[in-house]
């Protein structure tokens, strides 16, 4: 009785140690990184994103996510050699730098302007895809990849007077989520946490006739098998379900980061969904959709895309029986 007392109180210290450590990690990790964010403010905006990416392409290697993004690479371009790999892997890592210094200058970088007539940082095509959701009253999925700077896409709608919630997945460190999301805030217009219970907020911005955007690209636990780059992956469902509930139009847009720190932002047709012989969306098959659109976009610019992201890892029984098998066919 005394023993298993003991040990009950031993397990709820090192509970409360280890939430405590990591509490202590997160707000060291956070103060570093405002650190740096204070010294980038101090230069210009083009030499700040062309240091973090010069630093980026340095320290990336060394990160042990590298081997990951290096063993996807390698399945994903069987063809391509170990030299070429690595130029993937190094545009990545800079691709991630940017994209970090750039949420501290993101009112100066988008500078978009319909009426403009010299170009500047960001230029849109697909304007008129912009033009008419925003002007549609009914609900429209909005869906894109980690790609270029993906945060910039919800900017462009507010600019087009589009009403659109945006789902995203805040950083586990609560210090850092706390600065992103009053960044994001400023410019984005409505954001909504990824957490349980966000499928039914997203169905009751549908069912009000509202606009949502989501990211697609990431692994989802226990979803839908699917395919990416011809391996078998695990994908969430909800976006396929609430277009088959709504029957609401999907439209893809991405973010294609250019030379000299400029970004085209596009919105591409409206997609033709699979339906089922009742006529009704095929969630699977319009899951497996998405996922072709974001690998046709990711072939196009392979160092935008986040290859670290354990996009292929199956989880639950189904990864251990698949796991198993490989096993018995290697041996």
């Amino acid at each position: 009785m005394v023993g298993n007392a003991f040990k009950k109180l031993r397990r709820d210290l090192a509970f409360r140690h280890g939430r405590r450590l990591r509490q202590f990690n997160y707000w060291l990790l956070a103060r570093a990184a405002m650190t740096i964010i204070w010294l980038l403010r101090l230069l210009p905006v083009d030499s700040a994103l062309n240091f973090a990416d010069r630093a980026a392409r340095r320290i990336g290697p060394w990160v042990g996510r590298h081997n990951v993004a290096i063993a996807n690479l390698h399945n994903a371009y069987p063809e391509k050699s170990d030299r070429e790999i690595q130029a993937i892997a190094s545009d990545m890592w800079g691709n991630m730098a940017r994209l970090a210094a750039e949420y501290i200058f993101l009112d100066a970088l988008f500078d978009y302007d319909p009426a403009a007539t010299k170009p500047g940082r960001i230029e849109v095509k697909g304007i008129e895809h912009f033009v008419h959701i925003a002007g549609e009253q009914k609900p429209h999925i909005i869906f894109t990849g980690h790609l270029g700077n993906f945060e910039l896409l919800p900017v462009a709608a507010a600019t087009f007077g589009m009403n659109i919630t945006a789902l995203f997945r805040p950083p586990n460190n609560p210090y850092l989520a706390d600065y992103i999301l009053s960044t994001r805030r400023s410019t984005m217009g409505s954001l909504l946490p990824s957490s349980t219970g966000a499928s039914f907020a997203l169905a009751a911005i549908l069912e009000k006739g509202g606009n949502i955007g989501v990211l697609v690209d990431q692994k989802f636990s226990s979803g839908l098998e699917t395919t990416f780059f011809g391996r078998p992956c695990e994908s969430n469902r909800v976006l396929g379900t609430l277009a088959r509930h709504y029957d609401c139009d999907v439209y893809p847009a991405r973010c294609v980061r250019l030379p000299s720190n400029r970004f085209r932002l596009e919105i591409e047709d409206r997609l033709t969904l699979p339906r089922t012989a009742g006529g009704s969306v095929d969630v699977h098959g319009t899951t497996q959709l998405l996922n072709d659109v974001v690998e046709r976009w990711v072939r196009e610019d392979p160092g935008q895309w986040m290859w670290f992201h354990k996009r292929w890892e199956i989880s639950g029984p189904r990864g251990k029986h698949r796991r198993a098998r490989q096993r018995g066919e290697a041996a």
